[in-house]
């Protein structure tokens, strides 16, 4: 069986050292054998997990629903509607969180093609910012 120090794994699994080791401290990672110099080792299937836990991190998925996730895939009876209605929550969650970008994006637009851009010192989008909006 084949083991990686961090560097390596951090190579073969797209993820910093940093974050592996912030993985481990959340529980997402179990803690990693270490040498006797106390270098961590990492096996294959660790190299997985984390090649796991990245593909989840780049879908935007939590560190809460990455632990769910990681779950319901090691265990080999899970239903897969579990699995689907997690997925579904989060497809929700990013539909929100587009539309309210999708908001701000077109309030901003409507500034920026209000202020002149000149040597003026009149600028709408400095007053707009300026408001007290509470």
């Amino acid at each position: 069986m084949s083991l990686f120090n961090i560097g390596q794994a951090a190579k073969a699994s797209g993820i910093s050292t940093k974050m592996i080791r912030h993985y481990e401290s959340v529980g997402l990672l179990p803690a990693a054998s270490r040498t006797f110099s106390g270098y961590r080792q990492y096996s294959e299937k660790e190299i997985h997990t984390l090649s796991f836990i990245r593909h989840s991190r780049d879908l935007g998925f939590s560190i809460k629903q990455i632990e769910e996730l990681l779950s319901l895939w090691q265990d080999p009876h899970r239903p897969s509607s579990k699995v689907k209605e997690l997925a579904n929550a989060h497809v929700e969650a990013l539909d929100q969180k587009i539309q309210s970008l999708m908001s701000i994006k077109s309030e901003l637009q409507k500034l920026v093609h209000c202020c002149h851009g000149d040597d003026r010192p009149e600028c709408p989008i400095l007053e707009q910012l300026a408001l007290n909006q509470t």
